[in-house]
C-alpha cells in the first residue's frame, strides 16, 4: 500500500528553515510555561502524587457530587490543603494531599467518616488510595529525569556505531526535540506530571528512533562513494525521505489510531499517557524528517569533521 505516489520527488530540506523556526517556537513557548509555572507555583509541572508526594484517595458517589460542599465538609474537618477534583465524571472524584499516611495518620478514614457524617445523601465508595512519602517522590523524579539522559547516551552511541557521529547527533536532537515539546505542552496545559507520563516520554523516544533510523538506512543506501558537499547531501536526504515517507505515514497512522482509542475510550486513569504518546507520535514523525535529517545536512555545509577529527570515520 503505497499513500505517497512512487517516483514523487518531495524538496523536504529546501523547508527545514521553516521547520526548524517552528521548532524553536514551540520549544520556547514550552519552556517559557515551565518558568512561569515555577514562577507562579513553585513547580514547573503539575506533579501528581508519584513525584510530589502525598495521599491520593479516589472516591465514586452515587449521584453527582457536589465539589464545594465537600471542600467545606473536609475544610472543617481540619483537612484544609486539600485538592478535590473530577476524575473522568462527576461522580468520580479525586482528593489529593501533600500529606502522606505517616505525617497525617488515618488519613483515608478521617476523609471517609467526615464525607459520610457531613454529605450522607451522596453514598460513595473508595476506589483507589495511593500514598508516596515526598523523600520518595523525589527520588523517583531524579531518577526518571536520569533514564531519559541514559537513554539518549546509549543511542548516541549506537547510531554513531550502527552510521556515523554526525547521525547521531541529529538523532538525539531530534529526540530531545520530541520530548521537551510533550513536556512543553504538559506544562503549557497544566496536566499531571507522574510514572505515567514519564512511561510515555520513554516511549516517545524510542517510537522517534525507529522512525529515523529507517530514514537514515535509506540515506546510506543512496548515498554515493567519493567526497560530499552539503548541496549533493541535500538531493540524497530527499529522495530517501521521499522514498520512505509512505511508510513513515503509515507506520504513524496506524499507531496513531490506537493511541487515539486509548485517549477518548481508555478512560481517566490512561487518558494523561494516551494525550503524551499522541502528541510524541506526531511530533516524532515531523522531527525525523525536519530535525534528525537536515542536521546531516548542516554538518557538511559547516564542515564539522574539520573541527571534530574524531567525528569522521574512514
Amino acid at each position: 500500500m503505497e499513500i505517497v505516489k512512487p517516483g514523487i520527488l518531495i524538496d523536504f530540506m529546501g523547508k527545514r528553515k521553516i521547520a526548524f523556526s517552528i521548532s524553536l517556537a514551540l520549544i520556547l513557548i514550552g519552556i517559557g510555561a515551565m518558568i512561569f509555572n515555577k514562577i507562579s507555583t513553585g513547580k514547573m509541572f503539575n506533579y501528581g502524587v508519584d513525584f510530589a508526594g502525598g495521599t491520593l484517595i479516589q472516591l465514586r458517589f452515587e449521584k453527582d457530587a457536589d465539589l464545594d460542599k465537600l471542600r467545606a465538609i473536609l475544610k472543617k474537618a481540619g483537612l484544609k490543603d486539600v485538592l478535590i477534583q473530577d476524575f473522568g465524571s462527576t461522580k468520580e472524584v479525586l482528593i489529593r494531599t501533600q500529606k502522606s499516611s505517616g505525617s497525617l495518620s488515618g488519613l483515608q478514614e478521617k476523609v471517609a467518616s467526615a464525607i459520610k457524617k457531613g454529605y450522607p445523601e451522596n453514598p460513595f465508595e473508595v476506589r483507589r488510595v495511593e500514598v508516596v512519602g515526598p523523600k520518595v517522590g523525589r527520588e523517583l523524579k531524579e531518577k526518571g529525569l536520569l533514564a531519559i539522559i541514559y537513554a539518549m547516551l546509549g543511542i548516541l552511541l549506537y547510531v554513531s556505531w550502527r552510521f556515523e557521529f554526525k547521525f547521531a547527533v541529529g538523532a538525539v536532537l531530534a529526540l530531545f526535540h520530541d520530548v521537551t515539546i510533550t513536556a512543553g505542552i504538559f506544562a503549557l496545559l497544566h496536566k499531571q506530571m507522574d510514572l505515567q507520563i514519564l512511561a510515555a516520554l520513554l516511549t516517545i523516544v524510542g517510537y522517534s528512533l525507529n522512525d529515523t533510523i529507517v530514514v537514515y538506512d535509506r540515506i546510506r543506501e543512496n548515498h554515493p562513494s567519493g567526497t560530499m558537499t552539503s548541496t549533493r547531501m541535500i538531493e540524497v536526504i530527499n529522495r530517501s525521505v521521499s522514498e520512505t515517507l509512505s511508510r513513515t505515514l503509515l507506520t504513524s497512522l496506524t499507531t496513531l489510531v490506537a493511541v487515539l482509542a486509548l485517549l477518548f475510550l481508555g478512560g481517566e486513569v490512561i487518558r494523561g499517557f494516551a494525550l503524551a504518546l499522541t502528541i510524541g507520535i506526531v511530533v516524532g514523525t515531523y522531527s525525523s524528517i525536519f530535525i534528525a535529517s537536515p542536521v546531516v545536512v548542516y554538518w557538511y555545509k559547516w564542515d564539522i569533521n574539520k573541527l571534530i577529527p574524531f567525528a569522521k570515520r574512514g
